[in-house]
């Protein structure tokens, strides 16, 4: 039965490459993520956190892509383990989604306003062009980016930049969910902050659920409520940062501790943004 009051529901689920040496990467998770949540996934390499990504986000289909083994998937109320063309359809549209390496997706021969607009165009041609142009200049404000930069190509940007328009094109069709893999992967230090501090108002202002995934702990505590870790494809531990880090029970969550965490100083720091819109959030989820 779809659960539709929840943005994402997954029930044992467990996803793999299958073939002559089938590959579990994602093994028997439960997950929920509720309207408006921001939720961080954290692992390291090989635990299967890319591989969640692109089923919630929809990308299932394709000789590469990953497969629904077992268990069940819904996002945005519609199920989502073998999507058909329709519901593969609608999930691009209303489900914006980061690839990893994603300033690495842009075409090459399309300005970067073309680039950022491709979406809209996708999903209907006769859109009008100056309402794509003034959502295009608006987001890549947002990401810091100079409007001079609408008129140039991807290969006349750095590789931070163009990682940059990559996050404004997966925001475009303004969606209930975003799906975003290192979504500050190449992003220079400098600018990082201030980008993840934008994505912070847009949520605010827009009102969509998010999947973050991250190796850096700094965009765990300063952009999700929740936090969840995957250990060789398995979920091993959830809640907020603090509450995962207060008492790790698992090896891999005491290693993450202290190599990525306390390294950086970051236990207890949440963003003040975030701390409100999780306040709100259990507010609104509370019994009337």
């Amino acid at each position: 039965m779809i659960d539709s009051g929840a943005v994402v529901v997954t029930r044992d689920l467990t996803v793999g490459y299958p073939g002559a040496a089938r590959f579990d990467a994602v093994r028997g998770v439960d997950l929920r993520i509720e309207p408006g949540e921001l939720v961080g996934i954290v692992g390291e390499t090989g635990a299967g956190k890319s591989t969640l990504a692109q089923v919630l986000a929809g990308r299932v289909r394709g000789k590469r892509a990953p497969r629904v083994l077992g268990g069940s998937v819904s996002v945005l109320g519609m199920r989502a383990e073998r999507p058909g063309r329709t519901t593969t359809r609608v999930l691009g549209a209303q489900v914006g989604y980061l690839p990893q390496h994603a300033g690495r997706t842009l075409t090459p021969g399309l300005t970067v306003v073309e680039n950022v607009t491709a979406p809209l165009f996708g999903r209907d041609r006769r859109f009008d062009r100056r309402d794509a142009g003034t959502r295009a200049a608006e987001l890549l404000d947002a990401v810091q980016l100079p409007l001079s930069t609408m008129s140039r190509y991807p290969w006349e940007l750095s590789a931070g930049q163009r990682q940059r328009v990559a996050i404004a094109r997966s925001l475009i069709l303004q969606p209930m969910l975003w799906v975003a893999d290192e979504p500050t992967s190449s992003v220079d230090v400098a600018t990082r902050g201030p980008v993840l501090d934008t994505l912070l108002d847009l949520h605010a202002e827009r009102v969509f659920s998010a999947v973050i995934i991250s190796h850096d702990a700094a965009v765990m505590h300063r952009t999700t409520q929740r936090v969840v870790v995957m250990h060789r494809g398995v979920l091993i531990a959830a809640g907020t940062a603090e509450q995962v880090l207060a008492d790790p029970a698992h090896p891999y969550v005491r290693g993450l501790r202290d190599d990525y965490f306390l390294r950086t100083g970051a236990i207890g720091v949440t963003s003040p943004r975030v701390v409100e819109a999780a306040d709100e959030l259990a507010g609104a989820a509370a019994p009337r």
